[in-house]
């Protein structure tokens, strides 16, 4: 087939300083993602017609109103350390639901949802996922779980993960390495065979997929690519299709929480903040004292598994006037996120004010300062080997860290202890050839010692330290968040994830923060984002406003202007000087963008006798990109429009080709039309597989 393009005008205000050059020709070709050739080099001897100049219209999809119905909405909150669904019913929506109880559970930790670990067989076979995955993997003989494939804290690899695609690998704790989408999958399937069943239970009746919305939470700082990945391993796992997409909502974790905050009342809270007394406790008793009540009171009411969300808007809530901002911080297993939300009245809509921002400031970061602890007294060469020969035995020893972890508190006097399992102590006197005892005396670590009933005895402040690189990662982002311009007037501060629960953070953030805005932490902390989640997917046009990510645009052609222009992009065509390789903007990074809203563009084919045009499109996470070879800039996206079918007489001259782009959810959508026949063509920008 011969090389088509497609020309047009640029309708833009953009400061970029292409932008005033008002010709473009969109190329064919595929275009690489490097900076190494340009795709228009190839173009074929295509005629070009200028088309009057095309507009931008920042308009609203009217369709984006028009939901389809669902019997339930089921919230999936898939967490780096524990994972949860809960649902409601959108006839009683003000009724969210818990998932059930899981079985198994830890002495000291709460069950309400189930540890993000999942358990294959030595074939490769799911076997279980949560407790059950890792009480069977921990019951297997030492030799045997070599051959099981064991897995947990894997969501983070889709964060850390600079070039993820589909064929990204996870490894399991026997070294073994298995594709990350087929476990995130599997995960994600269990979840929905776990609510369909539960479901069907209590209606009585089968339960069809085709009746549930579903919603996944994301961290808000995951990059494009890591949310594509999770909405295709959720095609894969049969929650919804990509003819269906609409039945899957892929909901950022601090909006979440946002949602749920604003329904908040006064006993469903506790304020860290001086200024005001909250449950009878004011911010001159300890952080710990309100903290305890609350979750007593919670412990008393976890059979219930029924939470009422009355359809008011809290007390809290109701402070906030038109324009007020607050700053969530989400503080899981794996990351930090921190956004800032904005107000609007009159129906209390949520703009996102600032991009999120965060990091990988989880409390995976308090385990990660453990295990450099061991290898200090142990020797690093022992605990990476046992790790791989002892795994289940490892993840004991961490599990039995974890209940400790949760035990540190700002004002804690006495000692906390470990138990170290007993093939630990004998692996390490067979590897050392002495005893764990000898090794904690020669380590020089004054802080942790031995005690005689098999268990290392932490000092408080021992515990304390390993708190703080992760805490003071935390404070040191929050305040140059407060140091924005846009965030100095803030005048709340939410604070909610797992890790939210620890006092020690709850304390420095309240020392830190407590005289600039007042500090909330809702009751049930760890489940703020779940219910949160469900309240999206009940309405997800709460959210109006969002901060674009990235910028996106087209590669384009535009009159080459001697030195303006570099020499190498001059490409002459029949005479006419062009500059190859123009990205021209649709949008840029850290823009504003309405849900719905439409970005379109004009082109006409280069050439009348055309059969095919492509579009390729670009994205890039820096605002001022001139060229699609700049460095950073990638193709995600190709609008293959056919032109055939229509007779020369029935089109104009001038045939118009508009191209649209619909920003405002976590997806992106892109359009072409040609509009003499009305043919449209469709496509989700794709991060993971250019």
């Amino acid at each position: 087939m011969e090389s088509v393009g497609v020309y047009g005008f640029c309708g833009c205000k953009a400061k970029n300083k292409m932008k005033c050059d008002s010709r473009w020709e969109i190329t064919a070709e595929t275009a690489p993602t490097s900076a190494y050739s340009s795709p228009a080099r190839s173009l074929g001897d295509t005629g070009i017609t200028p088309l009057s100049p095309s507009h931008i219209v920042n308009d609203t999809d009217p369709n984006v109103s028009e939901q389809q119905t669902f019997l339930v909405v089921v919230a999936i909150d898939f967490g780096t350390t524990s994972s949860g669904y809960a649902y409601s019913f959108t006839k009683e929506p003000e009724c969210i639901h818990v998932m059930r109880r899981w079985e198994g559970g830890d002495p000291g930790v709460s069950n309400q949802k189930t540890p993000t670990t999942i358990l294959l067989t030595p074939e490769r076979k799911f076997h279980s996922f949560g407790y059950a995955a890792r009480d069977f993997y921990h019951d297997l003989d030492p030799n045997e779980a070599k051959q099981w494939l064991y897995l947990e804290k894997f969501k983070m690899k889709l964060h850390t993960t600079g070039d993820l695609t589909m064929d990204t690998d996870l490894t399991a704790a026997n070294g073994k390495k298995l594709k990350a989408l087929e476990i995130f999958s599997y995960a994600l399937q269990y979840f929905k065979e776990q609510a369909l069943k539960e479901l069907s239970d209590q209606a009585g009746s089968d339960f069809e997929n085709s009746d549930v919305r579903w919603v996944i939470t994301v961290p808000a700082i995951w990059k494009q690519p890591a949310k594509q990945f999770m909405r295709q391993a959720a095609y894969q796992a049969g929650l919804a299709s990509p003819e269906n997409s609409e039945q899957l909502i892929i909901a950022l974790e601090p909006e979440a929480a946002s949602i749920y905050c604003r329904k908040l009342r006064l006993h469903q809270m506790i304020e860290l903040s001086s200024k005001t007394v909250v449950n009878g406790y004011s911010g001159s008793d300890t952080v710990g004292a309100g903290f305890a009540q609350a979750k007593e009171h919670i412990r008393r009411n976890r059979q219930s598994r029924t939470f009422l969300v009355e359809n008011v808007i809290g007390e809290i809530w109701s402070e906030l006037e038109e324009g007020d901002k607050y700053v969530v911080v989400d503080s899981g297993g794996g990351t930090v996120d921190l956004t800032v939300h904005q107000i609007r009245l009159p129906e209390g809509h949520l703009k996102e004010l600032y991009k999120a921002t965060g990091g990988p400031y989880g409390s995976l970061g308090v385990d990660y300062e453990f295990e450099k602890l061991l290898c200090k007294i142990f020797g690093e060469d022992f605990i990476e080997q046992f790790k791989i020969k002892r795994p289940a035995a490892w993840v004991d020893l961490m599990i039995a860290f974890e209940s400790r972890k949760r035990a540190a508190a700002p004002d804690r006097t006495n000692p906390l202890n470990i138990t170290l399992p007993f093939s630990f102590i004998d692996y390490y006197k067979k590897f050392r050839g002495h005893s764990v005892e000898h090794a904690l005396r020669k380590s020089n670590v004054d802080f942790v010692k031995w005690s005689s009933q098999g268990m290392l005895r932490m000092s408080p402040d021992a515990m304390n330290a390993l708190f703080k690189p992760t805490i003071d990662s935390i404070i040191e982002h929050l305040r140059d968040l407060f140091q924005k311009p846009e965030v100095s007037t803030v005048k709340f501060l939410f604070l909610v994830g797992g890790f939210a629960e620890a006092p020690l953070l709850q304390q420095a953030v309240q020392a830190a923060f407590g005289d600039k805005c007042r500090i909330i932490i809702p009751q049930d902390v760890g489940l703020t984002i779940l219910k949160g989640a469900v309240l999206f997917g009940l309405d997800p046009a709460v959210i109006k406003v969002r901060r674009s990510p990235l910028t996106y645009g087209v590669g384009v052609l535009n009159r080459y202007v001697e030195g303006k222009h570099p020499p190498e992009k001059l490409l002459v065509k029949d005479g006419t000087r062009w500059c190859t390789d123009v990205f021209d903007k649709f949008i840029s990074a850290d823009q504003s963008v309405a849900l719905g809203e439409l970005v379109k563009r004009s082109y006409t084919p280069a050439k009348p006798s055309q059969l095919v045009i492509v579009i390729n499109i670009y994205s890039s996470e820096h605002d001022n990109v001139s060229f699609i070879t700049d460095p950073g800039v990638k193709k995600c996206g190709t609008l293959r429009l056919d032109l055939t079918g229509t007779s020369s007489t029935a089109v104009p001259a001038r045939r118009e080709i508009q191209t649209l782009m619909q920003f405002g959810d976590t997806e992106i959508k892109a359009t072409a039309v040609d509009i003499a026949t009305s043919k449209s063509v469709k496509v989700g920008i794709d991060f993971l597989n250019y």
